[in-house]
Order: C-alpha cells, then structure tokens, then sequence
C-alpha cells in the first residue's frame, strides 16, 4: 500500500556540526515527516511501525526522519 503523498511533509534546515564557511547559510539537511496514523493501515501494520519507529514516532503518530 503506497502512502498518500499528501501525508509526506520535507522541511530544509540547517545541519548541525562542521560544515566549513556554508555552516550558517545553508540549509544542507532535509526533515522528512510521515502522518502515519492518518495513513489508513492494518492495525498490525500499525503497531509493528510503531515499535519499529520507536523515538522517531511521535504520540500524534508522525513518523520524523
């Protein structure tokens, strides 16, 4: 089952660490965000991303990569 990509979020930040002279100008990182529980999946579809989330999922059931 392929998610609807309405539920897929992309955020472009500002990496953390070294990154040389482009350190504060650019965003060289990507946040992807997955609506998962708005996704419609089987209850034990459901619970197996969860525990393989883990911190990754939030309690509203977004899935932050």
């Amino acid at each position: 089952m392929t998610p609807d990509p309405a539920l897929i979020e992309e955020e472009f930040l500002r990496a953390s660490g070294p990154g040389g002279q482009n350190v504060n100008k650019l965003e060289t990182a990507v946040q992807l965000r997955f609506r998962a529980a708005e996704a419609g999946y089987a209850e034990r579809i459901w619970l197996r991303l969860r525990t393989l989330a883990g911190r990754r999922m939030t309690k509203d059931g977004v899935l932050v990569i």
